[in-house]
């Protein structure tokens, strides 16, 4: 089963060369359609959030830490807070959550 290992990363590769290829030799134009543009423009912003919002909720020791900081960053980013002051305000209220929870 070891021997195998060197065709399990072979094929990764592939794959993931093929998914960042293929869309640039498939559309040599500019794109014109302005639904699939619009979907296009958030793809970055969903994948960001995809990736994200699983580790706000299970890195915290309480969870609930991690929910009350994505309310609070998502008020501060509305009040046009920046997002180093975002991510320092949100893992300080993590940090305070955590605090309080750990003497109840």
């Amino acid at each position: 089963m070891e021997h195998h290992i060197y065709l399990y990363i072979l094929t990764a590769a592939a794959v993931s060369c093929l998914i960042r290829v293929l869309p640039l030799t498939l559309i040599r134009g500019k794109i014109k359609n302005p639904f699939l543009r619009s979907f296009l423009y958030y793809v970055p912003y969903v994948t960001l959030a995809v990736m994200t919002f699983p580790a706000i909720i299970s890195a915290p020791q309480v969870p609930a830490a991690g929910i009350v900081a994505l309310l609070v960053g998502i008020a501060a980013a509305w009040k046009g807070l920046n997002m180093i002051g975002i991510a320092v305000l949100c893992c300080g209220v993590v940090f305070l959550f955590e605090t309080v929870a750990a003497f109840f």
